[in-house]
């Protein structure tokens, strides 16, 4: 019972986690995405100590299901069991691990209170996560690919095969990211970029989700490809997505 003499209120949601931090001694706070509910903090009491059950679950990138108790500003979680063990392969990677921070980062800011924005974002960032788990496609494709398609699900889809002003069918060769996407040479404004006829074809199959054409694309087109990708995602959030600085690409 509560100071109030009322009982918490508490739901069971599944859930991604996304970071944690330090609590006191033993305490950790979670931060997870859930599909209903969007991103949640909680703190999970003891979880740092080597008897808790808890401590290995609540860890980055699983996916779990949980027990919350809400609060104020920071809820409870007082059980949580896994349900799938991302975590476990991706540390084992480098490359796949410094994806995914970027991924759940973005996820995290994506991610607002609008309960129809939900769902698909976290479907998105769990099949990206699970995909980087699998491996079979280098981490930095995969990470791109989830960043295009939760920016078009945020409303920001870009093209990379019609020019974004005149609607001409490509292929073009220039890309404006203020724009959002590929530009004819008509409508071409000044500060496009240029990059090559393999870059623009990688970064459409990336968006569409063509594994073949992304799998069999080059190291430099990859390159090229995700500084693009990077500029578009910052230029819609406004802010700096920090791990994507620690990203090993290969």
């Amino acid at each position: 019972m509560s100071r109030t003499g009322f009982a918490a209120k508490s739901y069971r949601t599944r859930g991604i986690i996304l970071r944690t931090q330090k609590l006191g001694e033993a305490d950790r706070i979670i931060t997870l995405l859930s599909p209903e509910r969007g991103v949640i903090r909680a703190a999970a009491k003891g979880v740092r100590r080597t008897s808790s059950k808890m401590g290995a679950t609540l860890e980055p990138f699983m996916e779990v299901d949980a027990q919350i108790v809400e609060g104020k500003s920071l809820h409870t979680i007082i059980q949580a069991q896994l349900r799938n063990p991302y975590g476990h392969a991706l540390v084992a990677d480098y490359a796949a691990y410094t994806a995914a921070h970027a991924m759940v980062e973005t996820a995290e800011r994506l991610t607002d209170s609008e309960a129809e924005s939900i769902a698909p974002q976290y479907r998105l960032l769990h099949g990206a996560i699970a995909a980087l788990a699998r491996g079979g496609h280098e981490p930095g494709t995969v990470l791109d690919s989830y960043l295009l398609r939760a920016l078009a699900t945020a409303g920001w889809a870009p093209s990379f095969t019609h020019c974004v002003r005149c609607g001409a069918v490509g292929p073009h060769q220039a890309i404006n990211i203020p724009l959002g996407g590929v530009v004819c040479h008509d409508c071409r404004p000044a500060g496009s970029l240029s990059p090559s006829p393999q870059t623009v074809e990688l970064l459409a199959a990336l968006l569409a989700g063509d594994w073949e054409t992304v799998d069999a694309s080059d190291i430099a087109s990859r390159t090229q490809a995700g500084n693009i990708v990077t500029s578009y995602l910052q230029w819609h959030l406004e802010r700096v997505v920090k791990s994507l600085k620690l990203v090993e690409r290969r």
